[in-house]
């Protein structure tokens, strides 16, 4: 089963420590400093949604593209509600495609990670170059190598009152991937259990190969700072956040 299949319908209850809003309103308050006026924003691998819907309430016009169709339900499911709601995407992110250039574009909670294929981590800064209008500001973090290695053998739980779920993590030095295999147990209204399992990786990105790869796609400037601050990362942060025109 691919990542997020199961995972989908339970992820938002079992992350419900991801600080979203703090997040939006991080990337609100970069997006307010943009070199050019921010009216539509892309959110790169949106999820579930929720940071997409946070910058829709906050005023932006919001494309949101994922390559998940369960995630992508949830978003939907999620954005009902909305006056202006984000307008979702079923996309691949190194086959990203636009009718027309965003203002910005946001890529938040690791999703790059999850692109473990050197080219396929190209292609996506290549074509997030090509949709972004010049000037456009794209904004994005990663788990750093220090977390990802530092979870190597880790154990994770988490729950609610209809699901269970369990993560085990390995970390290959050799491959620079961390793999995620995770069992969910879903309660049915009968009282009985669904279990289901699926296998995430994430790569362990270097900072030189990530400067060098946004400096290939045509970005002249790369910004690096630690989580949700504009200070530098410290020696052993957990995720970086870039900033890059």
């Amino acid at each position: 089963m691919s990542a997020y299949d199961a995972l989908a319908a339970s992820y938002d209850g079992l992350m419900a420590d991801g600080a979203y809003r703090r997040r939006a309103a991080f990337l609100a308050r970069r997006l307010r400093k943009s070199p050019i006026p921010v009216e539509t924003v892309l959110d790169l691998g949106c999820g579930t949604g929720t940071i997409a819907c946070l910058l829709a309430k906050k005023g932006y016009q919001v494309l949101a593209a994922d390559g998940s169709e369960e995630m992508l339900t949830q978003a939907a499911a999620k954005a009902a509600g909305l006056e202006r709601p984000p307008l979702f995407l079923h996309q691949a992110m190194p086959r990203l495609r636009l009718a027309q250039p965003a203002d910005a574009v946001v890529s938040t909670l690791d999703s790059l990670n999850y692109l473990t294929a050197e080219r396929d981590l190209k292609e996506t800064f290549r074509h997030v170059r090509r949709w972004l209008k010049p000037g456009g500001l794209f904004l994005f973090d990663v788990n750093t190598p220090c977390k990802l290695r530092r979870m190597d053998g880790q154990l994770y739980m988490d729950e609610t009152e209809e699901s269970f779920c369990v993560w085990r993590t390995f970390f290959s030095e050799k491959k620079q991937i961390c793999t995620y295999q995770v069992d969910l147990f879903r309660l049915r209204p009968g009282g009985a259990w669904d279990r289901s399992f699926e296998e995430h990786r994430e790569r362990a990105w270097s900072e030189a190969f990530l400067r060098e790869a946004l400096g290939g796609a045509g970005f002249s400037s790369v910004h690096l700072t630690g989580d949700l601050t504009d200070k530098p990362p410290r020696l052993n942060e957990d995720r970086w956040q870039f900033q890059c025109c």
